[in-house]
């Protein structure tokens, strides 16, 4: 069996590919440098995907600072602190990301021959983005059935997988302790520094996770002392 992971080098991906792995999946991660803040989430994931012996980890060149509308593109854009509970979706929705990302990964599936695609998305502890919803996937999944070769002429339904779509951010992180999951090699915050920021809203949502799981968070951080 083979499968392609949807791979930031974050957490909920991380935990993800770990699942996949548990299930016994032949792993091929696919992850993207789209011109974001920072490259350190590109490390994080060569990292995880060398920690899993993954067969093959390729990385898409994609140039989404162009269309911007984001802070995680657009560096003129600050990334916003201590807005984990707004009910507006926040300035770090990056649009169509992972309708494009999903896309590449269909192709990608096509020709290794996997028939599952894995992604990290999260409808309970996420951002408000658009793109995290079950709505969403059900929708591509229909897309995918009908959008590429293996489905239309070698009658070869490719799976959409988000084992972690119902899951709290607690969840994911004992998810992750409980496969042994290289959560030391993961990054969330936005900031990208060599010390996670501690104080936007990734960083937040992460450490109330690890925090609510009673689990230490092995990553370095500039600040932990932020109320959540």
């Amino acid at each position: 069996m083979k499968a392609v992971v949807l791979l930031s080098g974050g957490l909920d991906s991380t935990v993800c590919m770990a699942v996949a792995q548990s299930l016994g999946y032949e792993l091929f991660p696919i992850s993207f440098n789209y011109n974001q803040r920072h490259d350190r989430e590109l490390e994080s994931a060569s990292n995880v995907a060398t920690y899993y012996k993954a067969t093959k980890h390729i990385v898409i060149n994609t140039n989404m600072d162009i269309i911007g509308g984001s802070a995680l593109t657009d560096n003129q854009l600050a990334v916003p602190v201590g807005h984990v509970d707004d009910s507006k979706i926040p300035i770090t929705y990056v649009p169509a990301r992972n309708l494009i990302f999903l896309s590449y990964a269909l192709g990608y599936a096509e020709v290794t021959g996997a028939d599952h695609i894995f992604i990290g998305v999260n409808a309970l502890d996420y951002s408000g983005y658009p793109d995290c919803r079950p709505e969403f996937i059900q929708q591509f999944q229909q897309l995918a059935n009908y959008s590429t070769k293996a489905s239309v002429a070698d009658q070869r339904q490719i799976i959409i997988e988000t084992p972690l779509l119902q899951l709290s951010k607690k969840d994911i992180v004992l998810l992750g302790k409980k496969l042994n999951a290289p959560l030391e090699l993961t990054t969330s915050c936005y900031n990208g520094g060599q010390a996670a920021c501690g104080q936007c809203d990734s960083c937040m949502l992460r450490l109330k996770g690890f925090a609510d799981a009673g689990v230490s968070d092995p990553i370095l951080y500039e600040s932990r002392s932020v109320k959540i």
